[in-house]
């Protein structure tokens, strides 16, 4: 019943974000909030600060047109859109600067925490049902390791997984940061979609990554980890392990349905080089369970000879099997941690695998990061130094593939890593060097 005129009155009052909120009570708040001249005056406070005090004198009446011009010529909502694109492409530019210094170890941004810190970037996942219905979970619980993180959610009241469809993973930031303050989570924010999953038949679809007494895992690409109770054949647990490579601009520049693309790699010529794109690679490989590292080790100098590519792929020999020097131990027993409200529990026979692969300018050319299975292989080892089981581990996504090989010592209770090879495709390097291999 209050007249329009006061509300707007009130309204000219708040800043931004409040704007935004009242604007979501209902219509007539929706369209009082939408004022041209509130956010012209806030648009001109942030971005002008010296239109309306410089040389107000002499420039009062000019400023006085001009504003009014500026309110009643443009369609309602217009300085509101036009303030919201300016906060956050200053916002993104301040987030994108960040992460521009890199890690002379691994080639990647070394101040992708700071960064998150000041876009106030957080995960959460949205499970859709058959019927439309969405639920959005939040609160996961972060672990930080060298080149990625691992994202887990939990719950005591996840829906079932028979009626479940898809499930999406999207970035969260404020739309309007403020530096002064905190982040405020009721607070209008932005949704970067970062990857979308098909829950149908995931137990039939999906890579079986291992199982202990209450849980199964089950590995969807990219990066996903969903535990399921085995009794119930409900979820346990969601677990996504997200590289650092592209990390930011994935959960920030996205919108909301569309997944961002990262612009294609501008290589440099080299007509003199007759072998170019085939030498001078480095290898960063982490392993590790969640809680617990088990390798993090770097290789410099890896190349492949033409006679080395074959079906489509490159051969990068990292660790060869005939070449005891170079074969290098595992920390601990291989696993993956999980938990949950009430339980705990460890996975044994798989762990994750962070791979950045850096091309000759140490430009992160092929990084990943995500749950892999060890399998005991059939044959044994006939290496003289060794004598015992061999397990092997494979990965492949659509830029290449990884094999390692590891022996377990029941003497010294360890594995070794005895073979690590990698495959690129080969249309992976064509489309980044510009070649024809």
């Amino acid at each position: 019943s209050m007249p329009s005129e006061i509300l707007l009155k009130i309204f000219s009052y708040l800043d931004a974000v409040s704007l935004l909120s009242v604007g979501c009570v209902n219509k007539c708040f929706y369209e009082l909030a939408n004022d041209n001249g509130i956010w012209l005056k806030l648009y001109s406070s942030s971005f002008h600060p010296k239109w309306t005090i410089w040389k107000m004198k002499s420039k009062q009446t000019e400023t006085v047109s001009l504003g009014c011009a500026a309110v009643h010529d443009k369609e309602p909502g217009y300085w509101k859109k036009e303030y919201i694109f300016k906060q956050t492409c200053a916002f993104k530019t301040r987030v994108m600067q960040l992460v521009k210094f890199l890690d002379p170890y691994t080639g990647l941004p070394c101040k992708n925490k700071e960064a998150m810190k000041v876009s106030g970037l957080c995960w959460i996942i949205v499970l859709k049902d058959k019927n439309g219905k969405e639920r959005v979970v939040e609160k996961p619980n972060l672990s930080f390791k060298d080149t990625s993180v691992t994202v887990l959610w939990y719950g005591t009241d996840w829906p079932c997984l028979d009626i479940l469809s898809t499930l999406k993973l999207f970035g969260v930031t404020p739309l309007l940061p403020d530096q002064s303050r905190p982040h405020n989570k009721n607070g209008p924010r932005r949704f970067s979609l970062i990857a979308e999953y098909h829950l149908a038949n995931l137990t039939e679809s999906s890579i079986t990554v291992g199982a202990d007494e209450l849980v199964q895992l089950f590995s969807l690409s990219p990066g996903l980890l969903v535990g399921i109770w085995k009794e119930k054949n409900e979820i346990a647990f969601v677990m996504a392990n997200l590289h650092y490579n592209q990390l930011l601009e994935r959960s920030i520049l996205g919108s909301a349905t569309v997944q961002y693309v990262p612009p294609p790699n501008k290589p440099l010529l080299d007509d003199i080089d007759s072998e170019y794109g085939l030498h001078d690679y480095s290898l960063h490989l982490d392993l590790h369970g969640r809680n617990c590292m088990y390798l993090c080790r770097s290789f410099k100098c890896l190349f492949c000879r033409k006679r080395d590519i074959e079906n489509g792929y490159l051969r990068l020999r990292v660790v060869n099997l005939k070449d005891n020097r170079k074969h290098f131990p595992i920390i601990g027993t291989l696993g993956i941690c999980w938990e949950t409200d009430v339980f705990k529990g460890n996975v044994k026979d798989c762990f994750v695998m962070d791979l950045t692969l850096l091309d000759e300018t140490g430009k992160p050319f092929w990084c990943f990061s995500a749950p892999v299975r060890m399998e005991l292989s059939t044959e044994s080892s006939g290496l003289y130094d060794y004598m015992g089981h061999i397990y092997t581990a494979d990965y492949s996504d659509s830029e290449g593939k990884v094999c390692l090989e590891f022996v377990w010592l029941e003497e010294t209770k360890e594995y070794i890593i005895v073979s690590l090879v990698l495959y690129v495709s080969t249309k992976k390097v064509n489309s980044w060097y510009g070649t024809n291999y």
